[in-house]
């Protein structure tokens, strides 16, 4: 019996056939984390990843899981409902923005381009959709961000409280 570089048995790949084989693949390798929409139980897989201390502030109806890393701090806010409805961000780097946006990525993607092709220049990034909001400022070594989707704010919370 061989065993495969995920860890499992050659056989076991075998007996999955290929539809349950690509799933287990798929799942095998993709992390999860606490990203814009998804949920407060992942957040811990975030401060693992990003080798982080975190500190969590209470408000009324959210909390705030501050990150901290080598090279900066990353909040997630979290609406009392369990739900990621902001992240910021400042630091030496802009963060993997993959990680923090998730499914919301594609959105940032497109919006970055439409930015891009409305000329050449530097300013800020501004992305302002119904379901996504994006800022994100600085130069080398010094970049300061927020993301929210309008949504997911938590009732009686200002988009101003994400920063």
């Amino acid at each position: 019996m061989q065993t495969s570089m995920w860890g499992i048995t050659q056989s076991v790949a075998v007996r999955l056939k290929w539809p349950g084989a690509i799933l287990l693949t798929l799942a095998l390798s993709m992390p999860a984390f606490a990203a814009l929409g998804g949920d407060e139980a992942s957040v811990e897989a975030d401060r693992a990843q990003m080798n982080a201390t975190v500190e969590v502030t209470k408000a009324d109806n959210y909390s705030v899981h501050e990150m901290k890393t080598s090279t900066g701090v990353i909040r997630e806010y979290v609406s009392s409902d369990g739900r990621v409805f902001g992240v910021a961000w400042s630091g030496q780097f802009i963060p993997d923005m993959r990680q923090l946006l998730g499914t919301y990525f594609q959105q940032y993607s497109a919006g970055v381009k439409a930015q891009h092709d409305a000329g050449p220049g530097r300013r800020p990034l501004s992305i302002q959709q119904p379901n996504l909001v994006v800022v994100n400022t600085g130069h080398m070594r010094s970049f300061r961000g927020r993301a929210y989707d309008p949504g997911l704010l938590p009732q009686g919370v200002a988009a101003t409280a994400v920063r």
